[in-house]
């Protein structure tokens, strides 16, 4: 990721700038928050695939382009700021999170700021094209975590369902943010299809592999609790595959998680150990690739370059990442 973000090393730095100034406010607690937010960092994945995007047809970066790539990062931030509320999590990117430090009245309105600010320098930019893009798929994640929220505790939600609000959370934004690339480098309607495509198959292949590292990783990993999904009610692809073709047994130890809400009958390593047993934390991963390589082979659609080669290692990095 490095060398990705050595590409795109000064207009990284813009956004940055960018973002700190955006999220300044006269008013102290936003201005507060917003600087906590802004020290939390995060992987920056959203604004780089809209930077990498927009540069593959050899055009400079125009500040419009960097206010653009701070939109898609407000609004990821305000999806984070509002699911911690609705989770009850403690802890984002290894600290408290908003919610912890100042309570879910202060958080939830801290995250309408986000989207409101978000949308206030898009409709800046006066390109209905994006303007009605970014609409429709914030509309599609909040539709995806009301979808999620009659869910919880569902032990025999489908597949199908459980991708549906995979794509609407995670993926639609990702898809979002190579599309408004490809409008701001002058794509034409084909590769603009073929970047669109690109970001769903990504998004969907970087969301799989989070719901595996929920199981593997470490806290210190996540910057959160590890096994919070189950904890929080939610089945993800290796738990719908352990109740469609697992022992009975291994479905009630799934089943007594759901009920108390916690790992105190069943710990987390015994259900990962069964996981692993059964193949179905593989299974998962090797999802994750294939959608990675469908992500790949839409780039076929672009010519070659630095930036296409750039957006092929991160459908690559994303399948194999640890954190």
């Amino acid at each position: 990721m490095a060398e990705i973000f050595a590409l795109i090393r000064d207009e990284l730095v813009a956004f940055e700038q960018e973002f700190a100034r955006q999220i300044a406010s006269d008013v102290p607690l936003i201005a507060e928050i917003g600087r906590y937010v802004k020290d939390g960092g995060g992987k920056r994945i959203r604004p780089t695939l809209l930077l990498l995007s927009a540069k593959l047809w050899g055009h400079p970066v125009t500040p419009a382009t960097i206010r653009l790539a701070v939109v898609v990062e407000f609004i990821h931030t305000a999806t984070l700021v509002h699911d911690d509320i609705i989770d009850g999590a403690q802890m984002r990117r290894g600290r408290p999170s908003v919610n912890a430090r100042w309570g879910n009245q202060i958080t939830v309105l801290m995250g309408d700021w986000l989207y409101m600010r978000a949308f206030e320098m898009a409709l800046e930019e006066r390109s209905f094209e994006i303007l009605d893009l970014l609409t429709r798929i914030t509309r599609k994640m909040t539709e995806g975590e009301l979808i999620q929220l009659g869910h919880i505790g569902d032990l025999f939600i489908t597949r199908e369902r459980y991708f549906e609000i995979l794509q609407r959370k995670t993926a639609y934004l990702f898809s979002a943010c190579a599309e408004i690339g490809g409008i701001l480098g002058g794509a034409s309607p084909a590769e603009k299809l073929a970047l669109r495509e690109y970001g769903m198959n990504l998004g969907t292949a970087f969301q799989l592999i989070d719901d595996v590292l929920d199981f593997v990783a470490d806290e210190a990993s996540l910057g959160k609790p590890a096994g919070n999904d189950l904890r929080e009610g939610k089945l993800t692809l290796p738990l719908i595959l352990l109740v469609e073709r697992g022992e009975p047994k291994h479905v009630e130890m799934v089943r007594a998680v759901l009920r108390d809400g916690d790992y105190t009958r069943v710990t987390r390593q015994e259900l990962v150990a069964v996981l692993e047993a059964e193949g179905f934390l593989d299974q998962a991963r090797e999802e994750a690739r294939a959608y990675a390589r469908r992500a790949s082979a839409c780039l076929r659609a672009l010519a070659p370059s630095p930036y296409r080669d750039a957006l092929d290692r991160i459908a690559h990095f994303t399948v194999e990442r640890t954190r």
